[in-house]
């Protein structure tokens, strides 16, 4: 029998070299974004939804572009050789991995659209070009053209005397090959005004059949150009990085919500990482503008599908009528924890309640907030923001508590990627109100899902506490999978205040006891948990973790994750996103079962389970297992310890373990096999909203 020295000496031999064990991040995304695609390709699925996912892809890819892309073209600038800590690889050999496959992703996704199109076309929806139209419907088209478009379109020819112009990220232009009488070629380029024309042109006399505004623009190009032939043509489109930190570039002296709105307007004119085209043109053309826009080459592709497929939520619009083309409607439940026909409050004094979306309704929440609006013995409410949706009840609640005379707090993070704009207006709203606003903490982004409402009363201070998975956003309530926890415990209340008291001083807490609170307590508190399951397998009592997180990118976590699989812990994951750990690789990590789901909504929920039985503790939190979230973040996880709620947590987990419909498995190289239903059918997304529906019906029948 091995001597536990043997072991040790094994483990740490074995984590010397470990670089098989390990999934570079860019290239786990876009496999996470290959799952995406799968679901526009899964036959199975309602044509509309197959629809969506196409759009979401697209528009995850974009997002890949103007962030990793972004980051790691910037890497390259600072220092070309220098490597990332998992995979060894240099941040050109990221880019040009990523590159290769993104060409592969691209070319079935454009195989998926044609093969989509071709069903639309069933359903009596078409999109056509000029090829196959009857000369009425074009002659209708050129008079629309003359007409509506003509007059606001400009058109620009690069020439020495004409600079380049700047050309918007995202932006769709039409470029045309223009040859003058000497044969000399020039560039035209128009922009297409996408925020002025809609993508949907109708075709005149062809019912259901339409043209996108850019292909309109695109072929009737030679009346802007009279004096020149167009020799070709195409359409492009420029993707901008979008990697852009403001804390490198923030002055004391400046107002930081100011600021916040310049960095905004840099990052629109941050330097291209993409160009697309949407037909084929001549090789020096493509080198022109490649020169123009200081891109490299190698970052051009050519499509044989739209270059944005936004629009095709519009189609999806004009099939509306017909619902089976899209998943059966499913509505957000009562919670059968709390009683919406009475006080909230109360509820939560008596006990720890779980919300669970989209399955059940955001509503006792805000009902929650409203309520301590108006409660005479609340004296302030305090919240984290960082996404709201765009007619945000929960600010209406915040600004009633305020008009009504609470103390309210809001830590507004105005370094939401994307969400920038609308968080410097609602924090402007917020300040009108009456309400005291903060901007975050530089160097961080406050991520944490944290709102502490403090009552007083002839008992004493009390608290309610609640801390979530997502946002306070009714919106993707209805589209994520998130978990809100409620509690009244003093404990949990005392930190919080004490995580809020460091927030508006622009800090953060050293130590808390009960809660896991990022950037100093909560990578080293999972580590020890971690440990104690090390120790729980050598004692033969069976150590276990499970794991349900976004992404996992966090080297000291995953490097302590396969050395518990070394030990014999047996660990379960269900990872949506980016996994840099490959699971079930023999005597390192063989003990590691991982499992990604895509389905109809969008996995965003995140639970920590460690140990089993007697031993188990369960968190729920906002953190992903990411160092920018452990290490960059205020993050904030809660242990939940009623036996009920604790019950639920294993219940959920189990769930989406056995999934068989949208769950895929991963693999030791790093790729991920998609699960086949059998007779035993478990698709977990579809059943947590059976149980939400038939809780509803059992607590009608009290």
């Amino acid at each position: 029998m091995q001597s536990e020295a043997f072991r040790s000496e094994k483990r740490k031999r074995n984590m010397e070299n470990t670089y098989h064990c390990y999934a570079n991040r860019e290239l786990s995304w876009l496999r996470f974004n290959e799952r995406v695609l799968e679901e526009a390709e899964d036959s199975r699925l309602p044509l509309c939804e197959r629809l969506s996912f196409l759009s979401i892809f697209q528009s995850n890819l974009d997002e890949f572009f103007m962030v990793r892309i972004g980051s790691l073209q910037d890497q390259m600038l600072l220092d070309k050789n220098a490597r990332e800590n998992k995979t060894n690889m240099t941040s050109g050999e990221q880019i040009d991995a990523a590159l290769a496959f993104i060409h592969k992703l691209t070319a079935r996704r454009d195989a998926a659209y044609n093969g989509l199109l071709e069903q639309l076309a069933e359903q009596g929806i078409r999109l056509l070009d000029f090829a196959h139209m009857e000369e009425e419907s074009r002659t209708e088209l050129e008079k629309l053209f003359r007409q509506d478009y003509l007059p606001l379109l400009s058109s620009f020819i690069i020439s020495k005397k004409q600079a380049f112009p700047f050309l918007k990220n995202k932006g769709i232009y039409a470029v045309a090959v223009l040859s003058t009488k000497a044969e000399k070629k020039k560039i035209g380029i128009v922009p297409c005004g996408n925020e002025i024309f809609p993508r949907l042109v109708p075709v005149p006399g062809r019912t259901g059949c339409f043209i996108l505004s850019e292909e309109l623009i695109l072929h009737f190009l030679p009346l802007l150009y009279k004096g020149y032939k167009v020799t070709s043509k195409t359409l492009a489109r420029i993707t901008r990085n979008a990697d852009i930190d403001a804390d490198l570039i923030y002055d004391e002296d400046l107002n930081y919500r100011d600021h916040m709105a310049e960095v905004v307007k840099k990052r629109k004119k941050l330097a291209p990482v993409r160009l697309e085209l949407s037909r084929e043109i001549d090789e020096e053309i493509i080198q022109s503008l490649c020169k123009n826009l200081k891109l490299d080459p190698k970052r051009v592709f050519e499509y044989d599908s739209p270059l944005d497929h936004s629009f095709l939520f519009q189609i999806e619009d004009q099939l509306r009528s017909h619902t089976d083309l899209f998943f059966a409607p499913r509505h957000p439940q009562p919670s059968p924890a709390l009683d919406e026909r009475k006080p909230i409050i109360p509820q939560i004094l008596e006990e720890d309640k779980l919300i669970h979306y989209p399955y059940e309704s955001i509503r006792p929440f805000l009902q929650l907030l409203h309520e301590a609006a108006c409660d005479p013995d609340v004296v302030s409410i305090k919240m984290t923001l960082y996404r709201l949706a765009n007619h945000s009840k929960v600010v209406d609640a915040l600004v009633e508590a305020a008009e009504n005379g609470k103390q309210v707090d809001v830590l507004v993070e105005l370094k939401a990627r994307f969400d920038e704009e609308n968080n410097i207006e609602w924090s402007r709203l917020l300040e009108r109100a009456g309400c005291h606003v903060v901007y975050g903490i530089e160097g961080l982004k406050v991520h944490s899902k944290l709102c502490l409402i403090t009552r007083k009363t002839k008992e004493g201070i009390s608290f309610i506490t609640q801390i979530g998975t997502g946002n306070y956003n009714e919106k993707t309530s209805r589209l994520y999978t998130d978990l809100s926890f409620l509690t009244a415990s003093k404990e949990i209340g005392l930190e919080a205040t004490e995580v809020f008291r460091a927030l508006d001083q622009g800090e953060t807490v050293d130590s808390v006891k009960n809660l896991l609170v990022a950037p100093h307590c909560l990578q080293n508190r999972l580590l020890n948990r971690i440990d104690g399951e090390i120790k729980a397998a050598a004692r033969g009592e069976g150590g276990y973790i499970g794991i349900k997180i976004n992404s996992l990118t966090d080297k000291v976590l995953i490097n302590k994750l396969i050395e518990a699989s070394q030990a014999g812990v047996y660990i379960d994951m269900v990872v949506r996103g980016i996994c840099c750990l490959r699971a079930g690789v023999p005597d390192e990590t063989e003990n590691i079962h991982i499992i990604s789901i895509v389905g109809r909504y969008l996995e965003h929920s995140r639970i920590y389970i460690f140990g089993q039985g007697e031993r188990a503790r369960y968190y729920i939190g906002s953190a992903d297992w990411m160092t920018r979230s452990t290490l960059r973040r205020v993050e904030i996880a809660a242990p939940v310890t009623a036996p009920a709620l604790k019950a639920r947590l294993q219940h959920i987990f189990d769930t989406m373990l056995a999934d068989n419909c949208n769950a895929r498995v991963q693999q030791p190289d790093g790729s991920y096999v998609r699960r086949m239903p059998g007779a035993d059918a478990v698709d977990c997304q579809a059943q947590f909203y059976e149980e939400a529906y038939q809780a509803n019906v059992h607590s009608s029948l009290k």
